[in-house]
């Protein structure tokens, strides 16, 4: 049984940001779920197993025992090995995309102090504004394909609270017992892929802004497909 392909988007984000990947996977003949975490950081923290709890939900909608590949987007990287080990479904592989890496075992923060220290000065009544809010245009503009896209992606963002940065996300020992894998989109992540290929695990480029799936979901479909096939 081939696995379904699991998209796990940003909580920052929202899951249009993989819609068209999503489709060019199934029109490939791929089982694709595409979990909604837009609402994971509306309780209290922590936050984390609201975002194992999505998945998980979302993934009873596939037989019990069919196994999947996880594909995680930027800092929806940190919550791959919780998930993984919260899911019922076997995993046969995880692709990070351009992803925040975690660590083998122990815990991760969400934001480094760099990212804290930007992030407060714009938190109102303890929410931040959207994400693409943060930027300047000229750093928005580029990871749009066409303006129907941007308006879809940023109308959907929800206004995190500052405590979902600031929350530590666990990282089960012997999470990465499966292949993993890294695609590299652009610089800013360099160092991910860099100690991914470190870890010895399957790695490579699109060159692109940090939402290129939006771009070109057909050669990220390619490659995520690529990157989870078994090796030999």
């Amino acid at each position: 049984m081939r696995p379904a392909f699991v998209l796990v988007h940003s909580p920052s984000v929202g899951p249009s940001t993989w819609r068209p990947v999503a489709r060019r996977l199934a029109a490939a003949g791929r089982q694709v779920r595409l979990p909604s975490l837009l609402h994971v950081a509306d309780g209290a923290p922590p936050f984390w197993p609201a975002v194992v709890e999505a998945v998980r939900e979302d993934l009873r909608r596939l037989p019990a025992g069919s196994p999947v590949v996880l594909v995680a987007h930027s800092n929806a990287g940190l919550f791959l090995p919780a998930i993984r080990a919260g899911l019922d479904h076997p995993v046969t592989g995880s692709v990070f995309v351009d992803a925040a890496l975690p660590a083998r075992a122990g815990s991760m923060p969400v934001a480094p102090p760099e990212l804290l220290d930007f992030l407060r000065p714009l938190a109102v009544d303890g929410r931040l504004p959207r994400w693409t809010d943060w930027w300047d245009e000229s750093d928005v503009a580029p990871m749009f394909s066409d303006p129907v896209t941007r308006r879809t992606v940023v109308e959907e963002q929800p206004r995190l609270p500052l405590a979902y940065y600031e929350q530590e996300v666990p990282v089960p020992a012997g999470w990465d017992d499966h292949p993993c894998a890294y695609l590299l989109f652009g610089a800013p992540y360099g160092d991910q892929e860099a100690e991914a290929r470190a870890r010895g695990w399957r790695t490579a480029r699109l060159p692109g802004e940090h939402l290129h799936q939006l771009v070109d979901p057909d050669a990220t479909a390619r490659i995520i497909t690529e990157l989870a096939a078994p090796e030999g």
